[in-house]
């Protein structure tokens, strides 16, 4: 490291923020003096012996002077001078010999990617902030780097029990065969015994989101080692209470309250939304499924006429909709709806929404891992009153509760 003396010097050329951030600043020249010397530093480890030292004399292996190689970093293009042996055996570790980028600056051309950007804005912002002039080639093949990380993700083992998960798709475009389709990515959030959530794959379909390829996912989730899910939070797809029930067939369904009323909804004239959600609110805030199922045959009979199809979306998905009222308000409280994966998905849309379509699935699959390792970075925290509801799910699910 720089002496107190050799920093202190340095700042007192400072007489702007550029000379501090510059790609000529106090940090650029500090950055190559230190690296300098611990690369001389290594090659006096290599060769046995210090600078000028006499055990250096006929040891069959010396010093041969320096080569100039450039650097990147988030301070600008650094010039370092690398030190060499005669025998050029010495090869530096704190550099590698072919490398020509900081970990450093990796990692902020992921974290821009990871934002949405793309490969040429992320080389203008490196411009314009740094200095760095990095093609966009080079940003691709520094993202590529992730390839292995993203299918290590997806195929890693899982926990044999998630007491919740919350299934949904979220929907993107994607060039397939010359042309732009909307896709369906199948993504699952899973509540470990521990209370902590984790998005648990991103499965990319072949289209629009269907019960069959639900089938599938859910069949890879038993192959990655789950073994039992309690409760599963869905919305209104046709079919997919079925797909989850043929591979957890005692996995109890709940159907997201939201939207099921934003369907039910669709049937009720403007003029009459006001006065029947009011009556509808009756049902779904009940404090027992007795008194839910006595208002909605109330609901039936002052709406039934006017709006039939309303009326008959709530009993027709009556025994979904209304599992949450078998549970105390604890669970009542994170089942009810699917809100957080769709606030997962918010957070996947504000970096998806700068992309007018992703060129291949891997690209896509690349920008969702990323994203969500920024996003989930943030979930350290288990769920609200864990504890308590540890307690009740252990009493409910006695036989498939594991301590």
């Amino acid at each position: 490291m720089p002496s107190a003396e050799t920093v202190q010097a340095e700042l007192g050329k400072v007489q702007s923020m550029d000379d501090f951030f510059g790609k000529e600043g106090v940090f650029a020249r500090l950055f190559a003096s230190t690296l300098e010397q611990m690369l001389e530093g290594e090659l006096s480890e290599h060769l046995g012996y210090e600078p000028y030292e006499a055990a250096g004399r006929n040891s069959g292996n010396n010093r041969n002077g320096h080569y100039t190689k450039k650097v990147r970093t988030s301070t600008g293009q650094t010039s370092i001078q690398v030190p060499r042996d005669r025998n050029g055996a010495f090869e530096p570790q704190v550099l590698a010999k072919y490398a020509g980028n900081t970990n450093e600056l990796e990692e902020k051309v992921l974290a821009m990617y990871a934002r949405g950007l793309s490969t040429r804005d992320i080389a203008g912002t490196l411009a314009e902030l740094y200095g760095v002039d990095i093609s966009a080639t080079t940003i691709s093949t520094i993202t590529e780097k992730v390839w292995p990380l993203v299918e290590a993700w997806q195929s890693r083992p899982l926990a044999r029990i998630y007491p919740i998960v919350y299934l949904d798709a979220i929907h993107i475009k994607l060039r397939r065969e010359g042309r732009v389709a909307n896709t369906a990515v199948y993504n699952v959030l899973g509540v470990d015994m521990e209370g902590h959530r984790d998005i648990l794959g991103h499965w990319l379909g072949d289209g629009g989101e269907g019960a069959n390829f639900w089938l599938s996912v859910l069949t890879d989730l038993q192959n990655r080692g789950v073994a039992d899910i309690f409760l599963a939070c869905i919305d209104g797809l046709n079919g997919f209470s079925e797909a989850i029930r043929a591979v957890f067939p005692q996995t109890q369904v709940q159907r997201c309250v939201i939207h099921q009323i934003r369907s039910s909804l669709k049937y009720v004239s403007w003029t009459d939304h006001k006065a029947f959600v009011a009556d509808l609110k009756r049902v779904y805030r009940a404090a027992t499924r007795d008194e839910a199922q006595l208002n909605l045959e109330q609901l039936g009979q002052r709406w039934g006429t006017k709006y039939p199809m309303a009326i008959r979306s709530w009993q027709t998905n009556w025994p979904e909709v209304s599992t949450f009222f078998d549970y105390p308000a604890e669970i009542r409280r994170i089942i009810y709806t699917t809100n957080s994966v769709e606030s997962y998905h918010r957070q996947l849309r504000k970096v998806m929404k700068t992309k007018a379509a992703f060129p291949t699935p891997e690209a896509a699959r690349k920008l969702l891992y990323l994203a969500t390792q920024r996003v989930t970075r943030g979930w350290t925290a288990p769920i609200r009153d864990w504890a308590k509801i540890l307690n009740q799910l252990a009493i409910r699910f006695e036989g498939r509760f594991e301590l």
